[in-house]
């Protein structure tokens, strides 16, 4: 059985994760999870942490000359925004004491407030470190070990986005051969122009403050 435990906050140090359960003799290198998580920051609309989150891996155990050794492997992605500012050396200082700015104005539609009031919480940063975006970064690095896996036993996996918001997607459907032409998509669609009116849907909804749905097809 192959399972996963993440952990690290988003403003923190880095986030980490480890894989159970892979075999011995896997061929995995850094490259292979680096190249996994610079497809995660691509999307149109996204976040501006994206533009200057780095994503350093350093592979802390479990593989050994480019092989796994049928231990668990254990990865570590640092967080830029740790490094470049003083700032969250203090907010997301593991030491004892109290943070000088708590955060009390909730966001809806987050976990904020269900965590805060579940542990007791005043500071909603004690909850939406964890529960936020930039853990998937971690996630993302256990799904490399997953595909690497998948593909050693002749798997291949191809996804792309059928429908954002109203527009769908005419129908295109790619291949495996057509996964850097989805990557060039802003919004991972093979129909360019389905594309475009993607593109329209998102930046209405951001006009709006407002969120969309999508169909994505695997």
């Amino acid at each position: 059985m192959l399972r996963f435990l993440t952990a690290g906050e988003s403003h923190g140090q880095a986030l980490v994760v480890i894989v159970e359960g892979l075999p011995a003799g896997l061929p995995v290198t850094v490259d292979d999870i680096q190249a996994e998580l610079s497809r995660r920051r691509l999307g149109y609309g996204r976040g501006p942490r994206q533009r200057f989150e780095q994503d350093e891996v350093t592979l802390v155990g479990g593989v050994r000359h480019g092989r796994t050794l049928g231990s668990p492997v254990a990865i570590e992605i640092k967080n830029t925004e740790w490094f470049r500012s003083d700032k969250w050396h203090e907010e997301m200082n593991p030491a004892p004491g109290a943070t000088k700015a708590p955060l009390t104005r909730v966001r809806p539609g987050h976990a904020d407030l269900a965590g805060m009031q579940k542990y007791g919480f005043d500071d909603a940063r004690d909850v939406l470190e964890r529960a936020s975006a930039r853990e998937t970064a971690a996630r993302v690095a256990a799904g490399a070990l997953a595909k690497i896996l998948l593909r050693s036993i002749g798997v291949e996996i191809l996804s792309h986005v059928i429908q954002m918001g109203s527009a769908r997607s005419a129908g295109a459907r790619p291949t495996f051969s057509d996964l850097a032409a989805v990557d060039e998509s802003p919004v991972r669609c093979f129909d360019a122009e389905s594309a475009t009116r993607m593109i329209g849907e998102v930046e209405a909804a951001a006009k709006d403050g407002d969120s969309l749905g999508g169909i994505v097809e695997v």
